[in-house]
């Protein structure tokens, strides 16, 4: 039976659309899943993507944590469903507090969008199996409030317990603390990042590379053994 994937669409989500074909291109089945609904249509994992859920009108992601659908995917992930967050999911992850730490403005105020150098930290996630501890890659980043940040205690836990998943290379494009591009929860089914994995899945498109297919086979790869 073919993996079934829910992705999430928020007022103001734009990258749902590309992530369905992400999962697609990976070879599971893309299940859009709206806002409003606390259904999850029996899927698999969801993915919350990026974009400006809501306008970014209170904080990013502030007001998507409190969306019906957000209730059940809560529930869901603290009882073992695999939940990605890309970029403003990410942050919706963190409002959640299915992720711990905060994201901030960029520190240099601005919007950034460029290809992003990545070095994989924890490739033992349902999200990153795919991958090689080490391994580097390159993802679209595009953002205003990516700045991870975090107090020194909770830093220092996602270092000791291997839950940081990326970590910026070459340039910090945001100023998070210790370069992290994105953390996972301690049972490795949470993971958020801001880079944009679902732009790199196809040689024709974003970085002109396949660097961030490897996400979405690896959840399904999870699925099917599970």
């Amino acid at each position: 039976m073919t993996a079934r994937i829910g992705v999430v669409t928020f007022p103001g989500s734009l990258d749902d659309r590309d992530t369905r074909r992400a999962i697609r291109l990976a070879g599971a089945e893309p299940v859009a899943l709206w806002h409003k609904d606390k259904d999850l249509k029996q899927v698999d994992a969801v993915v919350l993507p990026g974009g400006f859920s809501y306008g970014d009108y209170l904080r990013a992601g502030a007001i998507s944590r409190f969306s019906p659908v957000m209730g059940t995917v809560i529930e869901q992930a603290r009882a073992g469903l695999p939940v990605l967050g890309i970029c403003n999911g990410f942050q919706v992850l963190t409002e959640a507090h299915l992720l711990p730490g905060a994201m901030l403005g960029n520190d240099h105020l601005h919007f950034i969008c460029r290809d992003q150098k990545l070095r994989v930290e924890n490739a033992s996630t349902a999200w990153t199996s795919d991958y090689s501890e080490g391994q580097e890659i390159h993802v679209p980043l595009k953002n205003m409030d990516g700045r991870y940040v975090a107090d020194a205690y909770t830093l220092d836990k996602l270092e000791a317990e291997g839950r940081v998943a990326f970590r910026y290379l070459d340039v910090n494009p945001n100023g998070s603390l210790r370069d992290i591009a994105g953390i996972t929860n301690e049972a490795g089914n949470v993971v958020g990042l801001m880079p944009h994995p679902e732009h790199a899945t196809e040689p024709l498109i974003g970085t002109g590379r396949t660097d961030g297919l490897p996400f979405f086979t690896s959840i399904l790869k999870k699925l099917v053994t599970a």
